[in-house]
């Protein structure tokens, strides 16, 4: 598989190289981390330990929950849809507290589904009351930002522009960037506010006409791409010239990478990494088209849960592929908790380390008193 320079080649090595400095411990005896992520559709957690090249993998935990079944219908959460997040954030709680990870260690965060649920912040409510998980809904430019920063170490740092997507569950959003003196800049971002939850309730698969089906899909994906994008001028032309790459995350593109390599079982060490061109992906989402829904629910990469959402995200990117047309796609089994991670160790190591003085004057054995 071809890696860029730098890209992690473990299963755990999940993170951005970055030094520990100023942490005092790394390995095993540094503190745990704890990144929750509750999206439209899964739930995720990530347990992990700060070291030299990022931070190693400790635990982790996903669950499809579809949080934001029907939301698009009625404005609202449904109940069976709350029950199901709740009961996997309550299996959360169990393993944060297993690992022993410190609460003030823990970043949790909420998506789209509780950012437009007239409901949403009561939920969050009863979810701090009954579990004590204490989510915070983030907006979609944190969002996007954090997507961005848990994949940056999969930039090909050759290339003159990146496109960043994060196909979620009820939104999209996309990052541009371009590289500069010290790294890739942002040049602006979008969130386009349909998922594959999204999609494909407004889009429901027929019996027959699947081609136009999909077609309408795309359609209506790229009608709302028009409506954005960055203002800078001169990333056009980058895409144009071909010296681009995307960088693609959500288990939609992931699956299709699975389905792309004809995995038996999901591999991440496969997937995560895989570059693909725009061909690899479309003849994917070809096969997924004539599997039909109980092909794709028998696919092991895919299975019944994946089954009626992950050609909603097959259309999405191909949506994305065709308004920022560029050949070279690589995967991402990374992402939102990632960047979280990332972002919670930083802030940890820029912090001031307490010292401690002796008191003048001496006295008893000499101990000093803290600052």
């Amino acid at each position: 598989m071809p890696e860029t320079p730098g890209a992690p080649r473990r299963r755990d090595a999940r993170s951005q190289p970055t030094r520990s400095r100023n942490t005092g411990t790394s390995g095993r005896d540094a503190p745990l981390y704890g990144a929750l992520d509750l999206g439209t559709n899964n739930c995720r957690l990530l347990i992990a330990r700060p070291a030299r090249d990022g931070f190693r993998v400790v635990d982790s935990f996903s669950r499809i929950v579809r949080l934001g079944e029907g939301l698009t219908r009625t404005g609202r959460l449904d109940d069976r849809a709350m029950d199901r997040a709740y009961d996997a954030l309550a299996l959360c709680a169990e393993r944060v507290a297993r690992k022993g990870l410190e609460p003030a260690r823990l970043t949790a965060v909420a998506t789209q589904a509780c950012r437009a649920a007239e409901n949403g912040p009561a939920f969050v409510d009863r979810v701090r009351r009954g579990t004590g998980l204490k989510l915070k809904i983030i907006d979609p430019a944190e969002e996007a930002r954090l997507s961005v920063a848990g994949c940056l170490n999969l930039f090909d740092p050759q290339a003159e522009a990146v496109l960043v997507i994060d196909v979620g569950g009820g939104s999209t959003e996309l990052s541009w960037l371009t590289r500069g003196s010290q790294g890739f800049d942002n040049r602006g971002w979008m969130s386009a506010p349909l998922g594959v939850v999204t999609l494909a309730e407004r889009h429901p698969e027929p019996a027959e006409g699947v081609e136009a089906w999909y077609e309408a899909m795309v359609a209506d994906v790229g009608a709302v791409l028009a409506q954005g994008g960055p203002n800078d001028d001169r990333v056009r032309p980058l895409f144009e010239s071909g010296q681009v790459h995307m960088v693609g995350t959500s288990g939609a593109i992931t699956s299709l990478a699975g389905i792309h390599l004809g995995l038996r079982r999901y591999q991440r060490d496969l997937v995560d990494g895989l570059w693909m061109t725009r061909a690899d992906c479309e003849a994917a989402a070809e096969r997924l088209k004539a599997l039909g829904p109980a092909g794709r629910a028998a696919e092991s990469c895919i299975g019944p849960d994946r089954a009626d959402l992950v050609l909603a995200g097959a259309a999405i990117l191909e949506a994305v592929q065709r308004a920022w047309p560029c050949d070279r796609v690589r995967v991402a089994d990374r992402g939102l908790r990632e960047g979280l991670l990332l972002q919670r160790m930083r802030e940890d190591r820029q912090k001031p380390r307490r010292r401690r003085r002796r008191r003048r004057g001496g006295g008893g054995n000499g101990a000093g008193t803290p600052a």
